[in-house]
């Protein structure tokens, strides 16, 4: 009976566990769902919710004047946002990937997925996002089950065939250029390599080329309370002590794990 329970996890024959949250970790109905949405109290990715915010939200290819827009501005819009928060989350781990949906469904819209290389790295960058905001708007971060992006995305996308349009319950991942991609994937790896054979601060010249754009872009990111937030970093040290991570699960070994849990809950309940 265990087995066949770990067997249809996170599947449609699973009637206990909503297989969309685990697959994509949100969920149309929210917390109206009739199934179980088994948030995870630690993992290396990170959903920032509802955070990019497209120049033609209401109309495709129009402008909120409604005029319309050359799709160069805004692939040029999106890629600025990706930059931004590439390198605002980078500060705190090695960024595996980084994910932006082109849903329009409001449980997917502007979602944001990160995946650290490790835990602890993850668990940094949230305790450091909280209370912070974005263009005038909060970030609203947690956990996220997903971890194999391969299961959460839209093949038929990919391929320009997806006739659910911007509503699938899949992930419609939006795409940056090659060369941006090469930068700052290139740049990101190099900096962790470094640091795992040296634990010496890097020069303060880094990003001194940079300096005017991060400058403009911090203010994007104020802090409801720059004292409160700034004290308990200063008391922790900037991250949560915690273990490293152990290798990555693949989804059979997240469904046993998960399902042993739901046993545990309930010899528990009895």
């Amino acid at each position: 009976m265990a087995e066949h329970l770990a067997s249809i996890f996170g599947t449609e024959k699973d009637r206990v566990n909503c297989p969309f949250y685990f697959k994509i970790g949100a969920c149309r109905h929210g917390d109206r769902c009739s199934r179980l949405h088994n948030r995870p109290t630690i993992s290396p990715t990170l959903v920032l919710s509802n955070m990019y915010l497209r120049p033609d939200m209401i109309t495709p290819g129009v402008d909120a004047q409604g005029q319309p827009m050359d799709p160069s501005k805004i692939q040029e819009h999106f890629e600025d946002f990706y930059e931004d928060i590439f390198e605002e989350l980078s500060k705190f781990g090695e960024i595996e990937t980084l994910n932006v949906c082109d849903n329009l469904a409001d449980h997917m819209i502007g979602n944001v997925y990160v995946l650290f290389k490790e835990e602890d790295q993850a668990a940094a960058a949230l305790n450091a996002l909280q209370g912070r905001f974005y263009s005038g708007r909060p970030i609203i971060a947690d956990f996220s089950p997903v971890t194999d992006f391969r299961e959460a995305t839209c093949r038929q996308y990919e391929e320009n065939s997806c006739n659910r349009g911007g509503y699938c319950n899949f992930m419609h991942v939006k795409m940056i250029g090659r060369e941006l991609r090469k930068k700052l994937f290139g740049r990101s790896n190099r900096r962790f390599r470094g640091r795992s054979r040296s634990r010496s601060p890097p020069p303060q010249h880094y990003h001194s080329h940079r300096r005017d754009r991060d400058r403009d872009r911090d203010r994007d990111y104020d802090r409801r309370d720059s004292r409160g937030s700034g004290g308990r970093r200063g008391r922790h040290g900037g991250s949560p002590r915690r273990s490293r991570s152990p290798v990555r699960e693949g989804s059979e070994e997240r469904r046993a794990r998960i399902e042993q849990w739901n046993r545990e809950r309930e010899e528990k309940g009895n």
